[in-house]
């Protein structure tokens, strides 16, 4: 099996992930800026007896990247497999977001993932062998208001992967591009509050979706056994939508025109909510 390096693996996805990978018999380097939030991850890894090294590393910081992944190739031989999964949320109308909160956002959805990758490549395709999986987002592939910086930092992410994919194929190095739909993770409780009295309906409204998907939630270990199947498969399949509203979500999206998104986002609440039950047979509270 492979030595696997994961990104965010305190919570959520990333956890599920180093698991999942390791239950496969996998060795794997389960990072995470603060090594105080590992418990769940020990606990699993000491129940189970698997095969994950725990390890300090923030993506946000080039010494830390630099740092982590040359201790844990030294620990455990070259990196075969990377899964960028640490991210952070963001959200707000673009008017009352401040731009450092933007910079913030995607410095580790972008940046961050981007500084792991330069990483590994020059390894990979010198061995030519490799998996880089990156998780996005449906949010990388549809932009919904208030989501502005949060749907920025997924869809400069999804580019970079698909430029990534072309540029790596020769050396037999496979990108693969994870898009979660609504998954129930910490990082709903992690977002900026929003601003009491916006003028903006749009906020309320995405989070009456998401309360409404989150009442039946999907657990992230689906995301996690869908990016084991990738690193344990061969295919040259670029894109994963993962959760069963992803795939329907951008189903949707792809038959409307842009003006047609446009132009339903400025439409009443109580349109919004008709259209909510129309299409998604969803009966939302504002």
């Amino acid at each position: 099996m492979s030595t696997a390096l994961v990104t965010g693996t305190s919570s959520g996805i990333g956890l599920a992930t180093a698991v999942s990978l390791a239950r496969a018999g996998h060795v794997v380097a389960a990072t995470m800026r603060n090594l105080d939030r590992a418990g769940d991850l020990r606990k699993i890894a000491a129940d189970e007896q698997l095969p994950i090294d725990i390890a300090a590393l923030d993506v946000d910081d080039d010494a830390s990247v630099r740092e982590a992944f040359a201790t844990i190739a030294a620990r455990h031989g070259p990196i075969d497999v990377l899964v960028n999964n640490a991210g952070v949320p963001g959200g707000g109308a673009i008017e009352e977001t401040p731009v450092e909160s933007f910079r913030e956002v995607m410095e580790t959805n972008y940046f961050g993932a981007l500084r792991c990758i330069k990483e590994v490549v020059p390894g990979m395709r010198q061995r030519r062998r490799g998996t880089i999986v990156n998780v996005t987002s449906i949010a990388g592939r549809t932009a919904t208001a208030p989501m502005a910086s949060y749907a920025a930092s997924k869809w400069a992410l999804e580019a970079l992967s698909e430029c990534l994919a072309q540029e790596m194929r020769a050396f037999n190095v496979r990108v693969a591009i994870v898009e979660p739909g609504v998954i129930a993770t910490p990082i709903f409780g992690k977002g900026r509050p929003p601003i009491p009295d916006s003028p903006y309906p749009h906020g309320r409204r995405l989070m009456a979706l998401f309360a409404a998907r989150l009442a039946n939630p999907t657990p992230p270990s689906l995301v996690g056994d869908l990016i084991r199947d990738i690193v344990n498969g061969d295919s040259w399949q670029l894109r994963y939508p993962a959760g069963p509203d992803a795939a329907p979500m951008l189903k949707g999206r792809a038959m409307k025109s842009d003006e047609q998104v446009v132009e339903e986002a400025g439409a009443s609440d109580e349109a919004f909510l008709a259209r909510m039950k129309r299409d998604f047979g969803l009966d939302l509270k504002l």
